[in-house]
């Protein structure tokens, strides 16, 4: 488990790195292609996303103890589903990875949604982050077809669960 861990709001100076932080994780997993986050057109400047709305939606980035940046999430209104918010970006660096940090954003967008009185969390993953899928699945999120209003993602693994 990870000590002396902050987990605060994004600000402008946290785009880049956490954008490369994202960039970096998608090549590893051979996701650096059209319908994912790589080529998201907001990835170079989240914490404009996420402010613009900041009732509905938030983005948190994680710190270690040299206030470096290890990790980030974001969650944000999905008009698709009733009451419902997305879980979005959630990404670590390599070393971040295996610590329970994972863990740790997925409960801070959890509060943020809850006080924010969505009813549902929705995600979307690829097989290949067999990590993430099973932190999803120990949070209690179920697995559900392909929602019908999901027409271009590349992403092949839909999740849902009730807060």
């Amino acid at each position: 488990v990870m000590n002396n861990i902050n987990i605060r709001p994004i600000t402008d100076e946290d785009n880049p790195i956490i954008a490369e932080i994202i960039r970096t994780n998608l090549k590893k997993f051979n996701l650096d292609i059209p319908g994912t986050a790589y080529f998201d057109s907001d990835l170079d400047c989240l914490s404009k996303y996420y402010s613009a709305m900041p009732k509905k939606r938030a983005y948190f980035i994680a710190e270690d103890e040299n206030k470096q940046i290890i990790g980030g999430v974001g969650v944000a209104e999905f008009e698709n589903i009733d009451c419902c918010a997305e879980i979005q970006k959630l990404y670590l660096t390599d070393a971040a990875k295996g610590k329970g940090l994972g863990t740790m954003l997925m409960q801070t967008a959890e509060k943020f949604a809850k006080d924010k009185n969505y009813k549902k969390l929705y995600l979307e993953t690829h097989s290949n982050l067999k990590a993430a899928i099973r932190l999803y699945e120990r949070l209690g999120f179920k697995e559900t077809d392909r929602p019908t209003f999901v027409l271009h993602s590349t992403m092949d693994r839909f999740y849902i669960k009730g807060i």
